[in-house]
C-alpha cells in the first residue's frame, strides 16, 4: 500500500483523509488530481477505478474502526482476492493476488487486519467528538485518547478547565 512506509502508517493516513476543517468535513481524496497523487505516492496507478475502490475501503474501514459497521462489511472488498505462498531461502512469503485496480483497497483492509491481530484495540477514533481523525496508540500504557495532543488533546483539556472554573465560579456565586 505504500512505497517506503509501514502499511499501518498508510492505513492511518487513508483513514485520516476526511478531517474536520473549520467545522466542515473535508475529503482530501475528493479531488481526482489530489487522489491520483495520493494513490501514486502509495504505489497505485492513480486511476479513477482504483480511487473508487480505495474510497469504498476507506469508508468501510472508518465505519468498522468507529464501531458503526461490523467487520464482516469488509468481506466484499476482498472478493476474488487470493494470497499465494512462495518458498524461499528465508522461509514462506505470502504474495497478494488482487486485481490492480483493487490492490490499494485490499492492502488497506489487510493492514487493518494485521493491526487487529498484532495491536488489538490500538487503532481507534479520536476521543474528541468533533474530530473525525483516528489514532494508532503505540504507547506502552495504551491510553492515548486524541489524534493529536497539540490539537484535540489541548482543546479537550482547555474545555474541561473552562467548565471546572465556570462551575466553581457558579458555586461561589450561590
Amino acid at each position: 500500500m505504500s512505497v517506503g512506509r509501514e502499511p499501518q502508517d498508510a492505513l492511518l493516513e487513508l483513514l485520516n483523509s476526511t478531517p474536520v476543517v473549520d467545522g466542515a468535513v473535508l475529503d482530501r481524496l475528493a479531488d481526482p488530481d489530489a487522489a491520483g497523487n495520493w494513490q501514486r505516492a502509495h504505489g497505485g496507478d492513480g486511476s479513477a477505478e482504483e480511487r473508487r475502490h480505495l474510497l469504498d475501503a476507506r469508508d468501510a474501514l472508518q465505519g468498522v474502526v468507529r464501531g458503526s459497521r461490523p467487520a464482516a462489511s469488509l468481506a466484499g472488498l476482498l472478493d476474488g482476492v487470493v494470497s499465494r505462498p512462495h518458498v524461499g531461502p528465508d522461509g514462506v512469503a505470502w504474495e497478494l493476488d488482487a486485481p490492480a485496480e483493487r490492490r490499494l483497497a485490499v492492502e488497506a483492509v489487510m493492514a487493518w487486519s494485521a493491526l487487529q491481530q498484532t495491536m488489538p484495540g490500538r487503532l481507534r477514533p479520536c476521543a474528541n467528538a468533533e474530530c473525525r481523525r483516528f489514532l494508532l496508540d503505540r504507547g506502552k500504557a495504551n491510553q492515548a485518547r486524541w489524534c493529536s495532543m497539540a490539537v484535540c488533546g489541548n482543546r479537550m483539556k482547555a474545555r474541561r478547565h473552562y467548565r471546572r472554573t465556570r462551575d466553581a465560579a457558579a458555586a461561589d456565586d450561590s
